[in-house]
């Protein structure tokens, strides 16, 4: 595919269930692409097949980026790829915007980007919205955190694989507004998964529940998904972790806790997945919650 000259090259560091098609997209619409893969080499070579470069390091894709998006677990992740001999700021150019597209704590994503701008070199937080499927088909959003100078820069590639590309605010909002959007998101698949094991237990059995609730004003995209696993037992119908889904609803009592605000309601939710990843579910599926809340309470939803 003839590349456009005004696209500046693209980085992507973090090709797993988001990212590739993420990346896919960028090389679609005719981004000069540079991968750069972690454990599974599946999605590198595909890309690669596709037209994208692959970089062996950090430091490498980012001398080769003007963009970097980054689509790893969350802060801690996102600092490793940064510092370090081999970390991209050690090879970025002046100017090389770097794009956290992960669920990430605020607090340290405000730090990265001060950090980042004494280097030369400028942050934007990207969070996503959607799914596998939204991201292989260019549908997911994205809520960003920017100055509206490199929202600017960034806006036309995050258009490559996102229908919706809202501006939130300074650096840091873009996670802040994602924390919220997964407390509402985790809050519902804790509340699914009790509210299922109490109709089990009292003869409203999970197909009798969905048949009320489906259509109605608390049917959604992401009841439908969490109820494909329910009742047809589609593993990836919702292939989100479990221990993802703690790890985010932790930064989100973080920044409670930093705001001084009482947030009861999302420590209730956070305690159903810790007592679940602790427990050994850590990768299993969110929808699979609704599993292990009924075997707390000595139902099963799997129809008989």
């Amino acid at each position: 595919m003839k590349m456009s000259v005004d696209r500046e090259s693209v980085g992507f560091i973090g090709v797993g269930f988001m990212g590739q098609g993420m990346a896919r997209n960028l090389l679609d619409k005719g981004f000069a692409l540079t991968v750069m893969g972690h454990r599974n080499r599946k999605p590198v070579e595909e890309l690669v097949a596709a037209g994208a470069a692959e970089a062996t390091s950090p430091r490498e894709l980012a001398a080769r980026s003007r963009v970097i998006f980054l689509c790893v677990t969350g802060s801690a992740q996102v600092e490793s790829v940064l510092k370090g001999e081999s970390g991209i700021i050690a090879g970025a150019q002046p100017g090389t915007v770097v794009v956290d597209c992960s669920t990430s704590d605020p607090t340290v994503t405000v730090r990265l980007a001060q950090e980042l701008e004494a280097a030369g070199l400028h942050m934007a937080d990207a969070p996503l919205g959607g799914t596998p499927t939204q991201a292989a088909q260019g549908k997911l959003s994205a809520m960003i955190g920017a100055t509206p100078e490199v929202f600017a820069r960034i806006k036309p590639a995050c258009e490559a694989w996102a229908e919706k590309v809202v501006h939130i605010g300074p650096v840091g909002d873009g996670h802040k507004m994602k924390l919220l959007n997964n407390f509402l998101s985790m809050g519902y698949a804790a509340i699914y998964a009790e509210a299922l094991t109490l109709g089990q237990k009292v003869g409203i059995t999970p197909q009798t529940f969905d048949s009320v609730v489906r259509g109605g004003r608390m049917d959604c995209g992401f009841y439908q998904t969490f109820m494909q696993y329910v009742l047809e037992r589609n593993r990836d119908a919702h292939k989100f972790t479990l221990a993802n889904a703690l790890k985010d609803v932790r930064y989100l009592e973080s920044v409670a806790n930093a705001a001084g605000i009482a947030n009861p309601v999302g420590n209730a939710v956070k305690n159903s997945f810790a007592g679940a990843v602790a427990n050994g579910k850590g990768e299993d599926y969110v929808p699979m919650l609704s599993d292990w809340i009924a075997g707390l309470n000595s139902v099963s939803l799997v129809k008989e």
